[in-house]
């Protein structure tokens, strides 16, 4: 019988094979091969010096840095669990996130100290903070770096995947170590570059480890800014970049793109929405051939790209979600249960060997969204004629008005084909009772000034009186965001209520600030 190998297994070779060679940059700092190995297994020891043990459960409220990868990965190697944990806002919240997963060990590092619950139930350990008995970095130092045998089985579960929560509660997908091992497995280039750039880990751990199985470099950077972005796409010749949507435009936008040589990107990948084909284009026309995007979600995998090559033939396909990938199984059910044919709108249903084997420990959430291997993802989409996926939106984004679908993006189209607009963005009213489906902000570009009133007469032109009428709409300077970079819907809910009251929505609108707590 073949020895199971995990996705570490093969990790581990790749760093061996290139233990001479730089595999991580932090902080300006060089990590080869052979470094990070042996930093593998000296944490393995250290965990095990904590008790953990093939079947344990690892969370960690990680940042993005060398030693939480290294970290995680030698949690597989000793066949336990481990689960990045997502910067959940309310502390309650947050705490009883943290108890319905019940880790055995929680691990917290000096930037998200702040995160930990006061009362978790988990043993607790730290890397550069706290007390000196509970440091596991400084118990790892002491370790031996020889190798550590793997403990993982294939039935063995190996990861809980967060999702961002940005409609709720984080949603945790579970895997197997043979599920998450393929699905990670994918070819890779060797001359990868990836940069990461976010406050916390567990949105970018995929793209890692894809990177790091195929032998190319990862370059991580604490946090996301614009310029910084953009000048190290230059610095480090970075090939490969992810991006959440409102962070595509904040880049695409700066005035840094056009001092940047930006000469090495072969893609640079967009996530989090549905953006408008205008914005797209903009963004094509800056940063060159080089937009992917990418529909997909931490249960369901990724679903469909669309490459340079697909827009490139035909722009046209810059209003879809690209071509469905190989293996994937997708399916469109309309409202009354039935399948729907090529080009007619219903909910997407996904099936493949990527989808989630369920939540972890949300056994009602888990009944909602796994049927029968499937994934109900809960957007709103349709295939067209040559089998490419359109994504509406999600279910609550998406109304039919009049007889017609109406998603985010036709909302945000007009406003964003405006000449004093620079972004616009539509997302579910909370105020559905008082007759409000969308929300929208709008963001003048550097220098100008929205009227919301043209604005609104632009949306009533395009998409008619009856949508245009239950639209509320605010200016603001920035789109307001959450920890992860995605659109944070309670702040945009906030400045269009505030907007409302202070009679600003269809007359003289006042520019509001980004952030609301």
């Amino acid at each position: 019988m073949e020895t199971f190998r995990s996705y570490v297994d093969g990790l581990l070779d790749q760093l061996d094979a290139h233990a001479d060679r730089t595999v991580l940059r932090y902080l300006d700092d060089d990590v080869t091969g052979a470094a990070f190995r042996a930093s593998i297994y000296r944490y393995a020891r250290a965990l095990a010096s904590f008790g953990v043990t093939r079947g344990g459960f690892v969370a960690m409220f990680a940042p993005n840095c060398p030693d939480a990868l290294a970290i995680r990965y030698a949690t597989g190697l000793l066949g336990a669990t481990t689960m990045f944990l997502p910067a959940i806002t309310r502390a309650e919240q947050r705490a009883a996130f943290v108890t319905r997963m019940q880790p055995t060990l929680l691990i917290a590092f000096e930037q998200t100290k702040h995160l930990v619950p006061a009362h978790s139930g988990a043993r607790l350990a730290y890397v550069g903070t706290g007390p000196a008995r509970l440091r596991l970095d400084i118990r790892a130092r002491v370790q031996h770096d020889l190798p550590v045998e793997s403990r993982a089985r294939p039935d063995d579960l190996a990861v809980v995947v967060s999702s961002g929560g940005s409609t709720g509660v984080p949603k945790a997908s579970r895997r197997s170590f043979a599920a998450y091992s393929t699905m990670v497995s994918a070819p890779s280039p060797e001359d990868r570059r990836q940069l990461v750039n976010g406050a916390l880990a567990y949105l970018s751990q995929v793209l890692v480890d894809n990177t790091l199985m195929g032998g190319g470099i990862v370059v991580l950077k604490p946090g996301y800014d614009p310029a910084e972005t953009l000048a190290t796409i230059e610095a480090e010749r970075i090939t490969d970049v992810l991006l959440v949507e409102p962070q595509l435009f904040e880049t695409m936008d700066h005035p840094d793109v056009h001092r940047r040589n930006l000469s090495s990107l072969r893609s640079v990948a967009h996530i989090g929405g549905s953006a408008p084909a205008i914005l797209r284009r903009r963004a094509i026309e800056r940063l060159g051939p080089v937009l992917t995007h990418m529909y997909g979600a931490s249960e369901a995998g990724l679903v469909s790209v669309l490459t340079p090559s697909d827009y490139l033939v035909d722009a046209s396909l810059l209003e879809s979600a690209g071509r469905i990938r190989p293996g994937v199984e997708v399916r469109i059910r309309r409202a009354d249960g039935t399948f729907a044919r090529h080009g007619e709108h219903g909910a997407i249903e996904v099936k493949s060997k990527a989808v989630a084997q369920s939540y972890y420990r949300q056994p009602i959430e888990a009944a909602q969204k796994f049927r029968d291997g499937w994934c109900m993802t809960g957007d709103i989409g349709f295939i067209d004629g040559r089998g490419y996926l359109h994504v509406i939106g999600r279910g609550g984004d998406v109304a039919e008005i009049d007889g017609a679908v109406v998603g985010p993006a036709q909302i945000e189209t007009p406003l964003c084909a405006l000449p004093d607009v620079r972004y616009a963005r539509a997302v579910a009213s909370a105020d559905a009772a008082r007759g409000y489906v969308w929300d929208v902000v709008v963001v003048p570009w550097t220098g100008r000034r929205v009227d919301v009133a043209r604005c609104m007469r632009a949306l009533e032109s395009a998409c008619g009186v009856a949508v245009a009428k239950v639209v509320r709409m605010a200016a603001v300077q920035r789109v307001p965001l959450t920890e992860q970079g995605k659109v944070n819907r309670a702040a945009i809910g906030f400045w269009c209520r505030e907007a409302l009251s202070t009679r600003c929505t269809f007359g003289q609108a006042r520019a509001m600030p980004a952030a609301v707590s």
